[in-house]
This record gives structure tokens, sequence and C-alpha cells, in this order.
């Protein structure tokens, strides 16, 4: 069984991406900061089809109202496909929102939010994405908090076929991060700054200089070769996984695009699918 294993420092896997002067690099630490003048970013050296990629988060303490810190994977061009963390900070005392969308063919308005069960901000956390033909599912700390399965069948497009980078970065987005953008940053609490550790990738690695045909056509499992995710058991969550996911949505989950009938009053198909209750809507 084929895997491509990656678990190293910062710098083997990733660089930095724009304002290299708020990018810390500590050795096995990295840290991105965010004042009034500009945030900071990183992306992997590599793309990827398949696989999992995993990262450890300690998020902005305190007073983090308007900031969001993001981790995400995503290909090029204007039909790209996009899988999204965004970590909405708050007034000090206020949980974190955690955001999650996913974009296929240039096409996301898939968002779900939810509080996490711990305080992101006093310890490093796990933050995952779980990439293979049949579903992509996020995790924090190998509890899977959202699943998109394959439901190509009925009609909707599932990312399958573009070579993805993967990115995280901290910005300004007191228009829209906090309550809607009722709340602003308070840069007076500045710099305000995240945390990583933990750089992994496992995952099928694509050369720039491959076309997205023979890269699918690379990181496709066949007579000759299987990769881990393309194994049965992987196909589908497990039943524990199954049930730590209701226990997300029942007890964690505040908006789901799903539920929400004023946007679509024509339900998207992939979510007739599924069972969405317990929401209260974010205003």
């Amino acid at each position: 069984m084929l895997s491509f294993v990656h678990s190293a420092k910062f710098d083997e896997l990733y660089q930095p991406s724009w304002a290299l002067d708020h990018i810390t690099n500590e050795g096995e630490l990295l840290k991105l900061k965010l004042d009034k003048y500009s945030g900071a970013g990183f992306q992997s050296k590599s793309k990827y089809m398949f696989g999992k990629v995993s990262i450890k988060m300690k998020l902005v303490e305190g007073d983090s109202a308007g900031t969001v810190t993001a981790f995400y994977m995503s290909s090029d061009g204007p039909k790209h496909n996009e899988f999204d963390f965004e970590f909405l900070g708050n007034t000090t005392g206020e949980p974190y929102l955690v955001q999650t969308n996913v974009y296929v063919n240039g096409v996301g308005n898939r968002e779900q939010r939810l509080n996490l069960w711990f305080d992101p901000t006093k310890d490093f956390h796990s933050y995952s994405i779980l990439w293979s033909h049949r579903q992509v599912v996020f995790l924090v700390d190998e509890t899977p908090i959202r699943v998109m399965t394959n439901m190509e069948r009925k009609g909707v497009p599932f990312p399958k076929d573009q070579p993805m980078g993967v990115y995280s970065s901290i910005w300004n987005a007191d228009d829209w991060a906090t309550r809607g953008g009722l709340v602003k940053t308070d840069w007076s609490h500045a710099p305000f700054v995240a945390t990583y550790k933990g750089f992994e990738i496992d995952a099928c690695e694509c050369p720039f200089s491959l076309a997205a045909v023979e890269s699918a056509k690379k990181c496709s499992s066949n007579a000759e070769k299987m990769f881990w995710w393309d194994q049965p058991a992987m196909s589908e969550l497990s039943l524990h996984q199954s049930h730590q996911l209701a226990w997300v949505r029942a007890n964690h989950m505040v908006y789901d695009y799903c539920a929400d009938n004023a946007r679509f009053p024509v339900k998207p198909v992939e979510c007739e699918h599924h069972i969405h209750k317990h929401l209260v809507m974010f205003d």
C-alpha cells in the first residue's frame, strides 16, 4: 500500500507567501503576526491530490475580535476547488467560532459554523483535512466535524481533478468576522499572534509541471498500486466517527447552510441526504 508521508519542520514543507517580516520561524514553532499594517501567510512548496494534511495551532489569545486565522487547501484559477478552516476571533471570554467551507469548480456558499469544546488559545490542537475520491473530512483533534460525501451520482460536483496547495494566513476581517462585522478589531491589543507546529502532510505529491489529468492518474489507485486513502475502510466514517460527528452537530454547530431556508429557498441537493437539526441561526 502506497503512502507519501511528510512530517517535518516548517521549512521542509512550507514557505512564507507574504509579509515575511510578520513571520517568525523558531525552529519547531512558527508564528504569524497581525498588526494594523499587515497580516501574514505561508503556503506549501508542493501541490497534492488526495491524502491528509494536518497542522497544530494555538490561536490568538485574549481579545481577537475582527481577526481571522485560516488553514486551507486550494487549487488555482476561477474554477478552483478549496477546503477551508477559518477561525473567527472574538472578544475576551467569548468562544472562537470555526467556519468551514467547500468550494467546487469555483462555487462555495457551503458554510458551517461551530463552537469548539475547548479553548483553542490555551494550547495546541490539531486541525486536519482528509481528502479521498469518496469524501472530504474536516477533523479537530481527530474528531470529524464535517463530511462532504461524493454524491456525483446525484449530480453534485465533487473535487477530484485538481491538485491543491496547502495554505495558512492571518488577517483583519472586522467587516464580517465577529458578529457580522459589528465588533471591530481593537488595535491596542496588537500584535495578534497565531502559533503553529506539527506540520504533517501524508498525500500524493504533484509536480507543478504535471498536467491536472496526469496528476489525477498518478494519484489514483489501480491494480498495481493502492493508496491508503483508497482502502475500503477509508471510504466512509467508522461507526465511532459517525457518533462523534453527530455529537458535534448536536452540541456545537451554530450555523449550517443546509438549514438556512432564507438564503436557500430551494435546498441544495447535497443537503437532502443529511439530517440537520438542533441548529441556531447565527446573526
